[in-house]
């Protein structure tokens, strides 16, 4: 694998690793303040976010070794619309820097996993970037929890859905059955 690849797959494997760290604790501090679906959708984007960092991991599987891994991450806990701004900074950054550059990269030097493990994490993280915000503008709006219906996630890639699972994901092609629900 080329190295610049191969070092953006690492870089995105930690990064996605510490959102998913951050999205649990962050899920916590919402259901302490009585905020049941914020929590929820904390808890759901987490997972995907495991499932990014899986993919990525998957990807760089012939790089064995240690690493020294350089990923942006958004620190502190606060209430949770602070946090979910903190949420919504992340997603922004990789939707409109990191993966962008990082799938770039990768079509460049002809690394075919590495292409789809980015295409399926920028993708994915445009539907968290969205729920986020949603849930934020309800939040500060209201000052009550953010109306929420059920959250999926596709296994295979992570792109997250509210409302109703689709047939196949828009995303991968992955069936309904391989979505996991956070209802």
């Amino acid at each position: 694998m080329h190295a610049i690849t191969a070092a953006n797959l690492h870089n995105a494997y930690g990064g996605e690793s510490m959102a998913h760290m951050r999205y649990k604790t962050w899920g916590d501090v919402a259901k302490q303040e009585g905020l049941p679906n914020v929590a929820r959708l904390f808890r759901a984007i987490a997972a995907a976010e495991v499932i990014h960092a899986n993919s990525h991991f998957k990807a760089m599987k012939e790089q064995a070794g240690d690493w020294l891994c350089t990923s942006m991450a958004v620190f502190g806990i606060g209430a949770s619309s602070q946090n979910l701004q903190g949420a919504i900074n992340g997603e922004t950054y990789e939707i409109t820097e990191m993966y962008p550059t990082f799938l770039e990269t990768a079509k460049l030097q002809g690394e075919k996993g590495a292409q789809l493990s980015f295409h399926y994490a920028l993708a994915s993280e445009k539907t968290h970037a969205a729920l986020f915000q949603k849930a934020k503008a309800a939040l500060d709006s209201t000052k009550h929890d953010a109306p929420l219906g059920a959250v999926h996630i596709c296994d295979v890639c992570g792109w997250t859905v509210e409302g109703d699972i689709p047939d196949v994901c828009p995303v991968c092609g992955a069936k309904r059955d391989k979505f996991t629900s956070f209802a």
